[in-house]
């Protein structure tokens, strides 16, 4: 029997429309797969009743993956590929895969000799680094900053010098309610020339993507306290 493929299903960013987002194709397919290895599962279930409103939640089966997930779950989660079955992961929000747990899933279907298949969807990283003026060349995500100020403020300095240095793209992210600190911190300890890019609710009605130096932000700082937001250190090329 042939083996099932995992497919690494993307999910919207925010309360937008999936066809507005996802391709077709890809719309298409979430409707026809039946086992999913989700993020979350409120979030699995609303992005999957959008792509099709009826689509049959009963009659799905969801694995969930998180932090608290054991690693030797995710063989079992994955046995229905061995039956022929297929599978999708889903995070979220966005791509599986990138900044979340369902990296492990794929590592896990690799060591199996099973296929697996990515798909096209929004990711916010690539999205701020392509809006955001900075090297696509050479780049580096570091996901969550420090909830200590005094080392988020230590990494945000190593990330500047490495940006004046070598000229190198620094992308990272926060929880939307320590944004403002995470911007604060940027606008009060980095030098007035050194440039940030704040791409906040991509992809949605209240997108916001701007490019400014320190000083300028200083400035024009706005409100980011309840918006997914992707924060980038770079040189404008």
């Amino acid at each position: 029997m042939a083996k099932g493929i995992v497919y690494m299903l993307p999910n919207t960013l925010g309360g937008e429309q999936v066809s507005d987002i996802l391709p077709n194709d890809v719309i298409s397919l979430a409707s026809e797969l039946r086992y999913f290895i989700v993020e979350d599962l409120r979030s699995a279930r609303r992005f999957l009743r959008k792509a099709d409103r009826n689509f049959p939640i009963d009659d799905s089966v969801f694995y969930e993956l998180n932090k608290h997930t054991n690693r030797g779950d995710i063989a079992t989660y994955l046995k229905p590929c061995l039956e022929g079955k297929n599978i999708a992961v889903i995070s979220e929000a966005g791509c599986p895969g990138v900044a979340d747990p369902g990296g492990s899933v794929v590592a896990e279907a690799h060591k199996m000799g099973i296929i697996v298949k990515p798909l096209v969807g929004p990711n916010s990283i690539l999205m701020a680094l392509m809006a955001s003026g900075f090297s696509g060349q050479e780049f580096s995500f570091h996901g969550y900053l420090p909830k200590d100020r005094k080392e988020r403020v230590r990494v945000l300095k190593q990330m500047e010098m490495d940006v004046h240095r070598n000229g190198i793209t620094h992308l990272f992210m926060d929880t939307p309610f320590r944004n403002m600190n995470v911007l604060e911190d940027l606008l009060n300890e980095l030098a007035d020339h050194t440039e940030l890019c704040v791409a906040s609710n991509i992809t949605l009605s209240s997108e916001r993507i701007n490019t400014m130096n320190v000083k300028q932000w200083r400035e024009k700082a706005y409100d980011l306290s309840k918006s997914p937001t992707m924060f980038a250190l770079g040189k404008s090329i």
